[in-house]
């Protein structure tokens, strides 16, 4: 298990399914199935209680009720888009784990106000009886920290560090400038080229520089290596607290 991981004690689901049927769920009492291909089936804790006609309002209306704490964060609110379904979970003994919000595709929910609100909390001895205190519990009822179980999981992306966000960010950014990249890549080839022969009437072959560089570059077994970045910008729904905390507590 990852070292964050959090069983979740289980919540009433008729509180759910009320909410359910005011939101414009379909009983299925009302439900033909000739209108199967224009409705998503709704499940609580893997019962069919229904059908929706707007699954993508419903799915986002419900985290924004977990984020806000108005329903408990421990609730799984999974849409799967291929199947046709919309399942929410509130039984006891699933497993779930805290992840970061991310908002936008690539901005951080977290701000540098609430990491100086958290040191202030523990530097002043706050308790959480305190108006002032700000701690665990109000990152998660203020919608910065989510509760992310397995099965929700598959229908999340999550970045690895907040880095891996700015890049995003950055490669949106660069993406209305790939005109004027790729005239300069074009130039930069034909330089290289005019190198690689002018190094060729020389009689120094093609990888001489390239293993100098190497060697003369010390690796350091500390430094995180990262992949090379996409193309194309990535859309991220959430980001790991640290890469370390995936891990269970032998494997760290």
């Amino acid at each position: 298990l990852s070292l964050m991981t959090g069983i979740s004690v289980g919540s009433p689901s008729e509180p759910i399914i009320f909410f359910l049927h005011e939101w414009g769920m379909e009983p299925l009492e009302d439900f033909s199935p000739a209108d199967s291909a224009n409705v998503t089936r709704v499940f609580v804790n893997g019962v069919w209680v229904g059908v929706h006609r707007e699954p993508t309002l419903l799915a986002q209306t419900m985290r924004n009720l977990r984020r806000r704490g108005d329903i408990s964060p421990e609730i799984t609110i999974v849409r799967d888009i291929r199947e046709q379904e919309f399942k929410i979970l509130t039984d006891a003994g699933r497993v779930y784990r805290p992840l970061f919000v991310v908002e936008n595709g690539s901005e951080l929910k977290l701000t540098k106000d609430h990491v100086y609100q958290l040191l202030n909390s523990e530097d002043n001895g706050l308790t959480p009886e305190s108006s002032e205190y700000f701690g665990w519990s109000s990152l998660v009822d203020q919608g910065i920290v989510e509760y992310i179980d397995g099965e929700e999981e598959e229908t999340t992306m999550i970045a690895m560090t907040p880095e891996d966000l700015e890049i995003s960010q950055g490669q949106v950014k660069d993406e209305g400038e790939e005109g004027v990249d790729a005239e300069n890549r074009q130039e930069d080839s034909g330089v290289k080229k005019e190198e690689q022969i002018e190094d060729m009437e020389a009689g120094i072959e093609p990888g001489d520089g390239a293993s100098i560089s190497a060697k003369q570059m010390e690796l350091n077994a500390s430094n995180r290596l990262k992949p090379k970045g996409l193309s194309t910008a990535q859309t991220w729904t959430h980001c790991e607290i640290h890469p370390s905390m995936i891990l269970g507590i032998c494997a760290s």
